[in-house]
C-alpha cells in the first residue's frame, strides 16, 4: 500500500538543506547523534525517502528532549519507530484527539487559576495573607513534566515538530489552516522546564502583581505649601495607570488643572526615585506635600522613611526567576528572546528599529509644536500624555462622569449592557448576544484587566474598577478597552476552526482591538462626532500615543539587557540604571521636541514591574490599530472584526497581510500624521 505524507510542497533541495541544519543544531545530551541518524534511516526506509525532512525534524526534537529517566537509547529508538505516524488520515485523527484533550486540560487549569486569584484580584473579598499564597499557585505548572513522563509530549513532538520563525515565514502562504494548526502543535513541546522553576516564576510574577495592584496614592490627601488640597477628599489613584489618567483628565482644567498635573508629576518622580515616603502608599490617614516631601498627620509634620527600593527589588526578582528558565530553552536562551522571537514572533531588533524610526521622525517635532500651540504654554514632561486630540477632550468631564455613573452603577449593569454595546458597534443582534454570553464582568481590586477563557464552555472575565458611586468616565473608557480584549478572546476561541489556532499572533494584536473599542467609547454613549477634522485628530492622537509608549518600551528593553549583563546587581544599582536609561532615552528622542532635558518620567510605567517586557506590545498594537482602522474605515466593522480575528494564532506579518493586505509598518501612520498636520493648525 502506498504511503502518503503531508506538506508535499516542500522542495527536495530545501528538505536536504534543512535536514543538515537540524543535525547541526542537535542539542541532545543523552541520545547520541548516531542513534538519531539510524532511527531516522529506519523510519524513512519503512515509509518514503520524501519524508526525510519531517522524520528528521521529529526524531531530532524528541532526542533533544529525551532524558535518561525516560528510558534507554534502545527505548528511544523503539519509541520513535513505533509512534511515528505517516498516514495523513491517522495523523489528523491523532491531532484532533490531542487538541480535544489539551483544551480540557488548559481550560480547567485556567479556570482554577482564575478562581484562586479572585481574592487578590477582586474588590469584593477581604484580603488575607493566605490569599497571596493561593494566588501564586499555578495548577498547570506540572503539565509538561507529567506529559513527558507519560510520553504524550514525545508523541506530539515526533509527529508535529517545531518550526522556526524563518520556516513559518517561508511556508506561510503555502500552509493550509490544518497545516498551521499542526505547526502550532509543534510549538507546544520544545523545552522541559522543571515544575519547581515554573512555580518560582509564577510566585515572582504574582508577588509583583500584588505589589502593583495595591500601590494606591490618596491624592485627596496631597497638600500644597498652604496645606490646601486640590483633589476630591476620597480620591485614590493606582500607580501608574490612574495617575496618568488623572493627568489626561485635567487638560481642560485651566490653571487649576495644570496645578493638579504638576502635583501628580511630582508623585511620579518620587515613585521613580524611590524617595516616596513609604507610609503614604495605600494609606488614607496621612497628608503629603509632594514639593517638600513632608508627611503630616492631622496637620502635624512627622518623620517618615522612603520606600526602600522595593520597586526595583520586585523587578530584580522577576528577572532572576525568569532567568532560571534560560538553560531549559535552547531555542530562546534569554527571556528577551522568548518575549520577542518566541512570544511576539518579531525580533527585538526589528521592534526596536520600528520605534527608533518613528521617535526620530520629523513629525515628532511638528506634532510637539502643535501641542504647545494648543496648550498656550511650553511643554512639560507629563505632556507625553497630552489628550487633547481626542474628541472627548472637548466634552465636560463631570457630565460624562454623571452619565456613566447613572448608566453603570455596578458591574452587573455593565455586563447586562454588553449586547447593546456590541450592536452599537455594528454586530448583528444574534452575534452580539452570543459573544456577550461568553463574557462576565467582575469588580477589580486594581485598575482592571481582561482574562480570557481557554476552553469552549468557559467565559472571558472583564475585571474593572467601579467606585461606590458607579463607573466614572475614566473607568468606562478603560472598561471599553478591556471589552475589546474580551471580544477578541471570544472570537478567537469560539469562532476558530482549530483549537491550536485559538488566540492571536501576540498580545499586540489583542491590544489593537482593545484600542479600537476604546476609541469608539463615545460613539457607544451616543455622541456623534461630525467634526470634519476627526480623522486628522485621530491620526495625531494615535501618533502621539505611539510616540509616548515607544520610548517607555525602549527603556524596558534596555533595562532587561542591562540586567542580563549585570545579573548580580543590587536593587540600588538597578534603580540608578533605570533612571539613567530613562533619562538617556528621553534626551535622545524627547528633549528636543519638549525643550526639556534629563527627565526620567519614562520609568514610571507599572508594566515594567509586574508584566515583564510586555510594554512593546502597546506601540506595536498602536501601529496595528491604525492600519486596521484605515482598512475598516469603508467596511462593515463587525463583519471584518469577525473575519480578521478568526484568523487566529498565525505569525504576525502573515496575519497582517491576510487581515489588511500589508505587513506592520510605521509608514501609514507617518503619512497620515503629515496629512493631519496640514488640516489641524491649532
Amino acid at each position: 500500500m502506498k504511503k502518503y505524507f503531508v506538506f508535499l510542497f516542500v522542495p527536495a533541495l530545501f528538505l536536504f538543506s534543512q535536514c543538515q541544519q537540524v543535525k547541526k543544531e542537535q542539542t541532545a545530551r543523552f541520545i547520541p547523534q548516531s542513534s538519531v541518524d539510524s532511527t531516522i534511516n529506519r523510519i524513512v526506509t519503512n515509509y518514503s525517502e520524501e519524508e526525510l525532512f519531517f522524520v528528521s525534524k521529529g526524531v531530532n526534537q524528541v532526542a533533544s528532549l529525551w532524558r535518561e529517566s525516560d528510558g534507554s537509547v534502545d527505548d528511544f529508538e523503539a519509541f520513535c519507530e513505533e509512534n511515528y505516524v505517516s498516514d495523513p488520515e491517522s495523523l489528523n485523527k491523532l491531532f484532533l484527539r490531542l487538541s480535544e484533550n489539551f483544551e480540557i486540560l488548559f481550560g480547567f487549569n485556567n479556570m482554577v487559576s482564575l478562581r484562586l486569584k479572585e481574592p487578590v484580584h477582586l474588590s469584593t473579598y477581604e484580603l488575607l495573607d493566605v490569599d497571596e499564597i493561593f494566588a501564586a499557585y499555578e495548577p498547570g505548572s506540572h503539565f509538561k513534566d507529567d506529559f513527558f513522563a507519560n510520553k504524550v509530549a514525545f508523541i506530539a513532538a515526533l509527529n508535529f515538530p517545531y518550526y522556526t520563525l524563518e520556516e513559518k515565514t517561508s511556508y506561510a502562504k503555502k500552509w493550509s489552516r490544518l497545516e498551521w494548526a499542526y505547526a502550532r502543535m509543534g510549538d507546544m513541546f520544545t523545552t522541559r522546564v522543571p515544575a519547581e522553576v515554573n512555580q518560582k516564576v509564577s510566585a515572582a510574577l504574582s508577588d509583583a502583581d500584588n505589589y502593583i495592584s495595591q500601590y494606591n496614592i490618596y491624592v485627596g490627601n496631597i497638600v500644597d505649601d498652604q496645606m490646601q488640597t486640590h483633589f476630591p477628599k476620597e480620591m485614590k489613584l493606582l500607580s501608574h495607570w490612574n495617575l496618568r489618567d488623572e493627568i489626561k483628565a485635567n487638560y481642560n482644567g485651566g490653571g487649576e488643572g495644570l496645578l493638579k498635573q504638576q502635583m501628580i508629576f511630582k508623585v511620579m518622580l518620587h515613585i521613580i526615585n524611590q524617595d516616596i515616603p513609604e507610609a503614604v502608599i495605600n494609606n488614607p490617614d496621612l497628608q503629603w506635600n509632594t514639593t517638600t516631601n513632608t508627611v503630616y498627620k492631622a496637620g502635624v509634620a512627622e518623620a517618615s522613611t522612603p520606600e526602600p527600593d522595593t520597586r526595583y527589588s520586585v523587578l530584580l526578582n522577576n528577572f532572576r526567576a525568569l532567568k532560571l528558565v534560560d538553560s531549559y530553552t535552547p531555542q530562546y536562551p534569554t527571556f528577551i528572546q522568548r518575549a520577542f522571537d518566541g512570544g511576539m514572533e518579531i525580533s527585538q531588533n526589528d521592534v526596536e528599529n520600528l520605534f527608533k524610526e518613528l521617535c526620530s521622525s520629523a513629525q515628532v517635532k511638528k506634532v510637539a509644536d502643535l501641542i504647545k500651540k494648543r496648550l498656550g504654554r511650553d511643554l512639560q514632561p507629563f505632556d507625553i500624555w497630552y489628550d487633547g486630540f481626542k474628541s472627548r477632550s472637548s466634552l465636560n468631564q463631570s457630565m460624562l462622569d454623571k452619565m456613566t455613573r447613572e448608566k453603570y452603577p455596578n458591574t452587573q449593569a455593565f455586563e447586562k449592557d454588553i449586547p447593546n454595546i456590541l450592536m452599537k458597534l455594528g454586530f448583528q443582534p444574534a452575534t452580539a448576544s452570543e459573544i456577550a454570553s461568553h463574557i462576565t464582568v467582575d469588580p477589580a481590586r486594581g485598575s482592571g484587566h481582561a482574562w480570557g477563557a481557554s476552553m469552549k464552555g468557559d467565559k472571558a472575565h472583564l475585571r474593572t474598577r467601579i467606585g461606590p458611586d458607579g463607573m466614572d468616565y475614566k473607568g468606562y473608557n478603560i472598561a471599553m478597552h478591556e471589552l475589546g480584549h474580551n471580544v477578541e478572546q471570544t472570537i478567537s476561541l469560539y469562532f476558530i476552526d482549530y483549537y491550536l489556532l485559538q488566540g492571536v499572533p501576540n498580545t499586540a494584536f489583542t491590544e489593537a482591538l482593545a484600542f479600537t473599542f476604546q476609541s469608539r467609547d463615545l460613539d457607544v454613549l451616543g455622541f456623534v462626532n461630525n467634526d470634519p477634522a476627526k480623522e486628522s485628530l485621530d491620526a495625531l492622537d494615535n501618533f502621539w500615543s505611539a510616540y509616548e509608549i515607544m520610548g517607555v518600551s525602549m527603556v524596558d528593553m534596555a533595562v532587561w539587557q542591562w540586567m542580563y549583563d549585570h545579573p548580580d546587581a543590587t536593587p540600588s544599582q538597578l534603580k540608578e540604571t533605570v533612571i539613567a536609561t530613562a533619562t538617556k532615552v528621553w534626551n535622545n528622542y524627547y528633549a528636543d521636541a519638549f525643550g526639556v532635558k534629563d527627565s526620567p518620567i519614562l520609568a514610571i510605567y507599572s508594566h515594567m514591574i509586574d508584566n515583564p517586557l510586555y510594554l512593546s506590545n502597546y506601540p506595536v498594537g498602536h501601529l496595528i490599530d491604525f492600519q486596521l482602522a484605515g482598512y475598516l474605515k469603508d467596511k462593515n466593522f463587525a463583519d471584518e472584526v469577525l473575519r480578521i480575528y478568526a484568523l487566529g494564532d498565525i505569525i504576525p506579518q502573515f496575519w497582517m497581510r491576510e487581515a489588511v493586505g500589508e505587513e506592520i509598518s510605521i509608514r501609514p501612520l507617518l503619512d497620515a500624521t503629515e496629512r493631519a498636520l496640514e488640516v489641524v493648525k491649532e
